[in-house]
């Protein structure tokens, strides 16, 4: 009964879309001139990719990036092994470029952009040949690009939330979007802040409780200029992203210390500590950008040149330290620890590429593409002025790819080749205070990544997807450093490992997707040298580490599916007949997920994903969005084991537009449930299970604005001609996408 139930539900939905689809083009003949008004969907479904708008959604935007990214369904995001969508291990990208970091330092980063400042993010599932094979398991490529307009436009974004989980907290985010043209060229200039207080609690195996309160402060600023010269264009892009963190946290618990001014003798003891760590991140990308265009519109040649250079200091000093000694007497002391941590570190990363498109008679119709590209990274780490690791890398790479159609089935065949030449040196100080200098393992090989789909059009955007890629994934700057760049206790260590090894991937994936909503997908992702954390427990010490693990699988069954409410009240007979936009009516979006981490010599179970988004339109049209996310605890995740959902949130939004939807104000309660927790138990390689409770202040209160800033230009229509066209997405601004 229930199977039937969900299948009447499924093709019901499927043939309400359809009808629209249908209605909607056969009025489309019956009228000769027709306005046409671009609206932007929610979620976009396409054979590579889905793609989440950002821009138009107040429930996505009335934060930071990182909450907002926390809310898509089917993406899993923690503190322990970063971000995964649908079972793949997700790539960041930033306008099309990787911001090759991970974990703590991705997270800071991402908390440090306001959400408003984004257009969209679209995760690529199967990034094809022309994405580099390091793309790994999928691709998040978070778009903060603007179209850009004839005359001038100005758009203002604001944010103000509040929570009060243990004591009153304030948060603020702004950004101004300005862009025009004129004959000779056009610009585009988007600034903006935010600032964020927030809070951390932690239990480490109860060795380790802490109190954060957290200070984080972002600014950014983006400006493009694009030149045409003929058909051709050229684009300049600079960026810079800057953020500026402070950290209070007062610790408590057991661990080995030494006797007060006694040296090398340890003795069991409890503490007590207060600490203040400041972080300075600046990260800064220059792109030039030369796109030839021919009398074919499809045949495209583009040259990018790219240099992104970051920074990033990090301290910690110790503001005092009680210690009372246990055995076999107590000694009680309170002295100050002094700095430290000093750690610093400075990436620099060069790339040069080619991309070359045109159509081919290939069966019923192809594309050829190919191209190609040369990357140089270098990266310093520092701590105390001991420069300890060197880092180079140099990437050359080759792709060619072909697209085809036949009747009714779509193909995709192209290979990458790429050649790594990794290298560098670690140096440590030994008990004698002499430099200890030691190479790294090299990494010098060439290899080749496949990848090959195939797609059947059953009907109008009702297809049947197979897809097979090979990637690599390198391990980013953030798993290399060997420095801690976060609070650490006298008995807490967080370290990288400059040894660690590119991870290689084999995926694979069957998807049915209609409409851009509805979706039900498989997916297999095969990996050797994954690079995952642990964490380790010697004595009263915990050690936050980073591994390889040898080989692993992660299988992943998908389903989403949008509900009218409709369905509910009228036939599927009279649904057929109705013509609407899903976007303005009242529906609900179910997706759950089954996802299975596969390592050899554990046995983790699997956990289910569940998110539900209902949208419902008001009186007055205002638009209340609920969306609800739970995850299933006791379940395994790589090498820790969930004793508490990683989440349990209910986000609720009232959105209502004003001035000809020039204004629109948004308020919201975000985590009214307070479910929100990291509780977990480590399953290590070896030695004893470790016990960790993360908890962050994440119900809030607020309100957000976005207001179209009238101009003398009110009329101003977009310029299509000065759009920065990629061969994947059509739609971008000035602001130069890579890839």
């Amino acid at each position: 009964m229930k199977k039937t139930i969900i299948t009447s539900l499924f093709l019901g939905t499927i043939f309400t879309y359809a009808q629209e689809k249908t209605n909607n083009q056969t009025k489309e003949k019956q009228i000769e001139a027709v306005t046409i008004t671009k609206t932007k969907k929610a979620v976009e479904q396409k054979a590579d990719r889905t793609i989440f708008d950002f821009s138009e959604q107040p429930q996505l935007n009335n934060g930071n990036v990182l909450e907002g990214i926390k809310k898509l369904p089917g993406l899993v995001s923690t503190d322990i092994a970063g971000m995964m969508y649908q079972g793949k291990v997700l790539d960041v990208y930033l306008n099309g470029r990787p911001l090759n970091i991970t974990s703590n330092e991705l997270n800071s980063f991402l908390e440090g952009m306001p959400a408003n400042s984004v257009d969209r993010i679209e995760v690529i599932t199967q990034p094809g040949a022309e994405f580099p094979a390091t793309s790994g398991g999928a691709i998040m490529n978070i778009i903060t690009n603007k179209n850009a307009n004839k005359y001038l436009t100005a758009t203002y974004s604001g944010n103000y939330s509040f929570t009060n989980y243990d004591k009153f907290r304030s948060r603020t985010s702004n950004s101004l979007n300005l862009n025009a043209r004129n004959k000779l060229f056009g610009w585009q200039l988007n600034i903006g802040q935010n600032y964020r207080e927030s809070m951390l609690t932690t239990n480490q195996n109860d060795l380790l409780r802490s109190n954060t309160d957290r200070y984080g402060r972002g600014y950014f600023a983006k400006s493009g200029l694009t030149f045409d010269l003929g058909d051709d264009r050229l684009l300049l892009n600079y960026d810079i992203y800057h953020n500026n963190n402070d950290n209070y946290t007062l610790s408590d618990g057991f661990a080995d210390l030494p006797y007060k001014n006694i040296k090398d003798s340890i003795r069991e003891g409890k503490y007590g500590a207060f600490d203040a760590a400041h972080t300075l991140n600046t990260r800064q990308e220059a792109v030039i950008t030369y796109q030839k265009r021919f009398a074919d519109k499809a045949q495209k040649l583009d040259f990018q040149f790219g240099y992104t250079k970051s920074n990033s200091k990090f301290d910690q000093d110790n503001i005092y330290r009680d210690v009372t000694y246990l055995n076999p007497e107590e000694i009680q002391s309170r002295f100050y620890g002094g700095n430290i941590l000093n750690n610093n570190s400075d990436m620099r990363i060069a790339n040069f590429k080619v991309d070359y498109s045109q159509p081919l008679k290939i069966l019923d119709g192809g594309k050829v593409s190919l191209g190609g590209l040369y990357e140089n990274q270098n990266f310093e780490t520092e701590s105390k002025g001991l420069t300890n690791l060197e880092y180079k890398r140099q990437t050359t790479a080759t792709y060619l790819e072909f697209q085809a159609k036949l009747k009714k089935f779509d193909f995709i065949l192209g290979t990458r080749a790429e050649n790594y030449d990794i290298s560098g040196v670690t140096r440590v100080l030994n008990s004698t205070n002499s430099v200890v200098q030691k190479d790294l393992i090299p990494f010098n090989k060439f290899k080749l990544f496949p990848n090959a789909s195939v797609q059947y059009n059953l009907m109008n955007q009702i297809y049947i997807a197979a897809n097979y890629n090979k990637k690599i994934s390198l391990p980013s700057i953030s798993a290399l450093n060997p420095n801690n760049t976060t609070f650490q206790g006298p008995n807490t260590q967080v370290t990288g490992n400059p040894n660690l090894q590119p991870t290689i991937f084999d995926n694979y994936e069957l998807k049915i997707s209609a409409f851009d909503y509805a979706f039900i997908g498989y997916s297999v992702s095969s990996a050797k040298n994954q690079v995952a954390q642990i964490i380790r427990k010697d004595g009263k010490n915990l050690y936050n580490e980073q591994i390889n693990i040898s080989d692993m699988r992660i299988h992943n069954f998908n389903v989403g599916l949008p509900i009218p409410f409709m369905i509910f009240s009228k036939s599927i007979s009279e649904i057929m007949k109705f013509n609407f936009n899903p976007d303005k009516i009242n529906f609900m979006y179910i997706y759950a997920g089954y996802q299975k981490h596969d390592i050899d010599n554990l046995n983790n179970k699997g956990f289910w994903i569940f998110n539900i988004m209902t949208q419902i339109i008001l009186p007055k049209e205002i638009k209340l969005t609920a969306n609800y996310s739970y995850l299933t605890p006791k379940a395994g995740y790589f090498y820790f084991t969930a004793e508490k959902p990683f989440n349990n949130s209910l986000d609720i939004t009232l959105t209502k537009k004003f001035m000809n939807n020039r204004l629109t104000v948004s308020v919201f309660a975000n985590d009214i449930l307070n479910g929100q927790i990291m509780q977990v138990r480590s399953n290590p390689p070896s030695g004893e299970s470790v016990y960790l409770r993360n908890k962050y202040d994440t119900r809030n209160f607020g309100l957000s604005i976005n207001y179209k800033i009238p101009t003398k230009n009110k009329l101003a229509k977009e310029d299509p001609n000065i759009l920065n066209q990629t061969k994947k997405e059509e739609n971008s601004g000035v602001m130069q996408q890579g890839q």
